[in-house]
């Protein structure tokens, strides 16, 4: 019996990576890949084109099945169609040369993504890093110092880490569903997932835990997004709430500061210290 369907040969890997190739297309797929379902004309204003020319790449991002439409009333917001959208963008973030900084507004970009951010929904930069620092040193967290030990673990910057070693304790348990974090997700036998934070050079959580966790911070009001595409301000509650925990068991930012300001701003000078801002 014969077979009508039309023969299928390999995928067309170039066909779905030209919609990636355009830096304008590129910057509205950054700007969505915290989860966030976003109205066309912001996402005009971060590729920085017209209200009309942004029509034509969210079709073509469309078409490709990159991003999708929810309709709320009159309005559309756009959104990643699928995790796999975002695994796409995360490797090519590790793939990709940083670009230069060369004004004001691209500084303080820059800054604001490294003092804090979503990292594909969990939580990322000098607030992430913290975090997983506070819990180390509360003991919720055990099994590593999260540090940055490629020469041990063979990871590499902005990528999740291969090592198995980290555990969530019962204390961290308990303290986590005191937080309001879904017991299901606090398994003290299964490895945490970690990222190694490609500004910090040391380790933030991942994976369901890490989602889970961040999204509550978002829910309790700790954190907020601000105009930045993924880059959060912690409130005076969160950074009351946070300066509670524990201290962090240790300073990976010190060590990694005049690396990373370099590989942030070339020649331009981004500030060092760790300090939040509050809102």
């Amino acid at each position: 019996m014969s077979d009508n369907r039309a023969a299928q040969g390999e995928p067309d890997i170039a066909d779905v990576a030209s919609a990636f190739a355009d830096p304008r297309r590129a910057r509205v797929l950054m700007a969505l890949a915290d989860g966030r379902a976003l109205p066309a004309g912001r996402l005009a204003e971060e590729a920085g084109v017209s209200a009309s020319t942004i029509s034509s790449h969210l079709s073509v991002l469309s078409r490709h099945d990159l991003v999708a439409v929810e309709q709320q009333g009159r309005h559309r917001y756009y959104r990643l169609a699928t995790s796999d959208v975002e695994g796409v963008l995360e490797a090519l973030a590790r793939l990709a040369p940083r670009t230069p900084i060369t004004s004001l507004r691209a500084h303080t970009r820059a800054h604001a993504v490294r003092t804090g951010r979503t990292c594909y929904r969990h939580l990322a930069g000098q607030v992430g890093v913290d975090l997983f620092q506070r819990f180390v040193g509360a003991g919720w967290i055990t099994g590593g110092d999260g540090l940055h030990h490629p020469e041990v673990t063979g990871d590499r910057l902005s990528s999740t880490g291969k090592g198995d070693q980290y555990r969530l304790s019962v204390a961290g348990a308990e303290a986590l569903s005191a937080w309001g974090i879904e017991s299901r997700l606090m398994s003290t036998s299964r490895p945490l997932r970690y990222c190694v934070d490609w500004t910090e050079q040391a380790h933030h959580l991942a994976g369901p835990l890490g989602t889970a966790i961040t999204e509550r911070l978002f829910d309790l009001g700790w954190i907020v997004r601000n105009r930045v595409p993924r880059s959060v301000d912690i409130t005076s509650e969160g950074e009351a709430r946070l300066a509670s925990l524990a201290p962090p068991a240790s300073s990976p930012i010190e060590a990694s500061t005049s690396r990373v300001d370099n590989r942030l701003a070339g020649d331009h000078q981004v500030p060092s210290a760790v300090s939040f801002r509050r809102r």
